[in-house]
């Protein structure tokens, strides 16, 4: 497996951070640097996102009472936040490994030249062999700016620097059953090959991740990270020796398999070939806002989902939500998403062109921008089952 995962995205859980405790745990934090070291002597390109700012706040401020209002989390946030990164920086001193702190919130994601510079970045420092470590900037993060949860925010890190897996730690072993806390029969499932109904039934009914962010926010983030073609793992981080074992091919944890079934046949021919999406789809699975819906008739959706075409305005049968041209829309058939796409054309255009032929288009408009609603380079296929919705606020792992 050493050989297989040449790019990894880890991102280190509050619990794992502290150990259990109300603090940062400085011993365990070590280990990990150490573990994390390991890897990068191999050759094996890391990068960290990390929880720990509010935490390590807080314990800076002599554990003050929490506070539900963001301004309070975001002071807690900003005295910690640079505590964390020194004790990263010395740790990794000791290995002799540069390491390099990236603030991220959603709009970086969102923005198609913020993705490109925060990729460049993220890269150049790979290049340069220093580590990055990550993290949401959530001293100006708001509801409308948030990823929300850093199992999301490390999973679509992985899609903007092409990774090849994401290990998610947290205090526990992987995804169960059950929750074992309450079911003493509760079995862990070792690998995931289809994210289905039942699996999100399981993941509702358990709060088994601990932390906040719950193993719901865990199993999205290994849906996104498996219709980029990657695999996740989620794994005890307080288990001895943990990454370099996974890395070494032990199974441990509950690992998820790439989802190519998931693409449309145009995306999984590409993704088979070049072993995941091309950097422009995967912004537009992950990182692009979805603004509004188009709702399609169902020979629009079987040529969408089983032959890779484009999506033409005869196909368009109901448009809701206010998006501009070159926005990213989410595409329905009946209650159905079937794909995400950049349109052409506005809410308003939409809804005045809808189920005509192409060539009805400049003479209703007075002009055009195309034949084609969403063209289908600017769409990725989503033929899964299970919510592909990512919740702004699940609850925050940090």
């Amino acid at each position: 497996m050493a050989d297989q995962f040449k790019r990894i995205v880890v991102k280190l859980g509050s619990n794992v951070l502290s150990a259990g405790t109300n603090r940062l745990n400085r011993a365990h934090l070590i280990e990990i640097v150490r573990q994390i070291a390991q890897l990068h002597q191999r050759g094996i390109e890391v990068v960290v996102v990390t929880s720990g700012a509010v935490l390590a706040g807080r314990e800076r401020m002599g554990y003050p009472q929490l506070k539900p209002s963001i301004p309070f989390r975001q002071m807690l946030a900003a005295v910690g936040q640079g505590r964390l990164m020194h004790l990263y920086e010395q740790f990794f001193d000791i290995y002799d490994i540069r390491v390099a702190q990236i603030l991220l919130t959603a709009d970086d994601f969102r923005s198609r030249q913020r993705y490109l510079n925060a990729r460049d970045t993220v890269l150049g420092l790979l290049r340069e062999r220093v580590l990055p470590i990550i993290n949401e900037n959530d001293t100006v993060a708001t509801d409308e700016i948030k990823v929300g949860d850093n199992d999301n925010l490390a999973a679509r890190v992985l899609t903007l620097i092409d990774a090849d897996l994401l290990i998610l730690l947290s205090h526990i072993a992987g995804l169960y059953t059950a929750d074992p806390g309450r079911d003493p029969d509760a079995r862990l499932i070792d690998e995931v090959s289809q994210i289905d109904e039942a699996l999100w039934r399981i993941a509702g009914e358990s709060d088994a991740a601990g932390g906040t962010g719950g193993m719901r926010t865990k199993i999205e983030a290994a849906q996104l990270v498996g219709r980029a073609g990657a695999t996740t793992i989620i794994a005890d981080g307080c288990d001895a020796n943990i990454l370099p074992r996974i890395l070494s091919g032990e199974r441990v944890g509950t690992r998820f398999l790439p989802q190519l079934a998931a693409f449309g046949s145009r995306d999984r021919e590409d993704a088979a070939l070049s072993g995941g999406l091309e950097s422009r789809k995967r912004w537009i699975l992950a990182g692009s806002r979805a603004v509004g819906r188009m709702y399609v008739d169902r020979g629009a959706a079987a040529a969408i989902t089983t032959q890779g075409k484009s999506l033409l305005p005869v196909g368009v049968v109901d448009v809701s939500g206010r998006f501009e041209r070159g926005e990213t829309v989410r595409i329905y058939a009946e209650e159905t998403e079937i794909a995400r796409g950049v349109v052409r054309y506005s809410a308003g255009e939409l809804a005045q062109i809808k189920g005509l032929h192409s060539d009805q288009i400049e003479g209703v408009l007075g002009y055009d921008y195309g034949d084609e609603a969403v063209h289908h380079n600017d769409m990725v296929v989503l033929n899964t089952g299970g919510p592909v919705d990512t919740p702004k606020e699940e609850g925050r792992d940090d």
